[in-house]
């Protein structure tokens, strides 16, 4: 009860005129950032921050926690429409919202979209609000050696529920670990494969990566195809809605996804990316008809959607309560927070009850807004489509240099970015699949330096992987994972030559 009347007492600072036009400032700007390839929503908060400093506490956190879940939304309009996710947690959005686009479902999908969005970040703030303290001191628990367990668990059903051929799921997923040891080591300082390439010493940046594989990689698939104009373009667009059908297969994905990506989202360091691609996962597992994941399953896009947008919310958490950065973003936030005057901590919510329930209360406000102006805006956003092929590639080209140029602003980002973009379009012939490799390249350097933290404790024994129950239970989830596709194929194989 106390909770509750602390909310309340929160949407009295939300809902002045003043928040609430800052929260829809915030929001709209998170969008458009959002749908800029390279520019995520830490860079969104980032470049936005010394706006903030002319602003009061509240005012300022509204705003910037507006960006974060307003860029969460918009990641996912350049995915559906131009298979570019806008940052790593939109990477699963382009599994079957491009292909959705493609078939001239553009509007169910950017529909969908906004709907999971809009209820996944609902969701996720009410649970925020009954259980943040309970979850903070959850994840607090995750050491080095559940960490390493989690990682693995990720990679472990990400490439196993690859679609097609797994063996390539986890070619694929080995690809992306050697990309991501590429660097000086954390540890013992040593230079690895940077081929004496000084700028390579600090290792490859996953956007870059995602950019190419995704961005250049359709761009030169599709360069042969230009002249043709052989592009499935959807030209003709109406409303922006989703049919029951589509709600029917959406709505129990989308309550399920929620709750999971709010739970990862508040272990620090794990993101809406890994949240997204779990979401996804879980759904192909569960549902009945996994054959249409990678080809336009409605489900596949709004999992993933509520989870990345949970899990933004449930980033705030360890932010808040322990100090405790959940995600690159918050990183930033809590800085803002410092310079502010607040020192995040268990404290916080005793001594500043005001700024941190009116920052709650914001986020239901900030949901609402962004839904009702993403599903019109949709309208137009679907308009990029109708522009000719031998146009709009050169767009999504330059876009990719200029998002590459902004992550570091090294001229080297422009040759990894083509390397990577060969790569990918190689990788769409061989029909391997992309996502084990984008998720091996963002937790690969975390999975590694949390292996050898738990060893190094340990004393060289590997039993430390194995004591708690939290890392019993992920190891657990592991072996299903890569267990369960094999004896489900192994059924049907059995049921179709008995005719069952």
């Amino acid at each position: 009860m106390e909770s509750i009347v602390q909310l309340m007492q929160g949407f009295t600072t939300a809902l002045q005129p003043i928040n609430i036009m800052w929260v829809t400032i915030g929001g709209v700007l998170g969008t458009i950032i959002g749908m800029l390839p390279g520019l995520g929503p830490a860079t969104g908060v980032a470049v936005l921050l010394p706006l903030t400093f002319s602003m009061g506490p509240v005012a300022a956190l509204i705003t910037m926690g507006g960006v974060y879940y307003g860029a969460m939304f918009g990641g996912s309009r350049a995915s559906i429409l131009l298979n570019t996710p806008g940052d790593g947690a939109a990477v699963a959005a382009t599994f079957d919202g491009y292909p959705m686009t493609r078939k001239g479902r553009a509007e169910a999908a950017l529909a969908i979209s906004a709907i999971a969005s809009f209820i996944g970040g609902i969701i996720a703030t009410v649970i925020m609000v009954l259980i943040s303290m309970p979850v903070a001191r959850f994840a607090v628990k995750f050491g080095a050696p559940e960490y390493f367990q989690l990682y693995v668990f990720a990679l472990a059903a990400t490439a196993s529920m690859s679609k097609g051929n797994r063996i390539k799921g986890f070619i694929a997923m080995t690809i992306g670990l050697m990309i991501a040891t590429i660097g000086i080591d954390p540890q013992s300082g040593i230079q690895r494969f940077t081929f004496g390439i000084l700028e390579l010493q600090a290792g490859i940046d996953f956007l870059i990566v995602i950019i190419a594989i995704f961005a250049l990689g359709e761009v030169f698939k599709s360069f042969l195809n230009i002249r043709e104009g052989k592009i499935n373009v959807q030209k003709d667009f109406g409303r922006i809605w989703i049919t029951r059908e589509d709600w029917k297969r959406s709505w129990m994905p989308i309550l399920r996804s929620s709750p999971l990506g709010f739970f990862i989202g508040a272990l620090p360091g794990a993101g809406g990316t890994m949240a997204s691609l779990m979401a996804y996962n879980n759904e192909h597992q569960m549902s009945k008809h996994p054959d249409e994941f990678g080809e336009g399953a409605i489900e596949g896009l709004a999992a993933p959607e509520a989870a990345n947008n949970a899990a933004s919310v449930g980033a705030m958490i360890p932010m808040l309560t322990l100090g405790i950065p959940g995600s690159g973003t918050t990183a930033v936030m809590m800085g803002a927070l410092m310079i502010l005057g607040l020192k995040p901590g268990p404290l916080l919510f005793q001594q500043q009850p005001v700024i941190i329930w009116g920052l709650i209360a914001s986020m239901f406000i900030g949901n609402i807004i962004l839904a009702i102006v993403n599903i019109p805006l949709a309208k137009v956003l679907v308009r990029v489509l109708s522009v000719p092929p031998k146009v709009l590639y050169p767009i999504v080209l330059g876009l990719s240099f200029v998002g590459a140029y902004a992550i570091s602003s090294s001229v080297m980002d422009f040759y990894i970015l083509l390397f990577f973009g060969v790569l990918g379009y190689l990788l769409s012939i061989a029909k391997i699949p992309t996502s084990p490799l984008i998720l091996a390249v963002i937790v690969g350097n975390n999975m590694e330096q949390s292996f050898r933290r738990a060893y190094t404790i340990s004393d060289s024994s590997l039993h430390i992987f194995f004591k708690s129950p939290i890392s019993i239970t992920l190891f657990i989830l592991t072996l299903v994972s890569i267990g369960f596709p094999i004896l489900k194929t192994a059924l049907n194989t059995y049921k179709t030559r008995k005719g069952l």
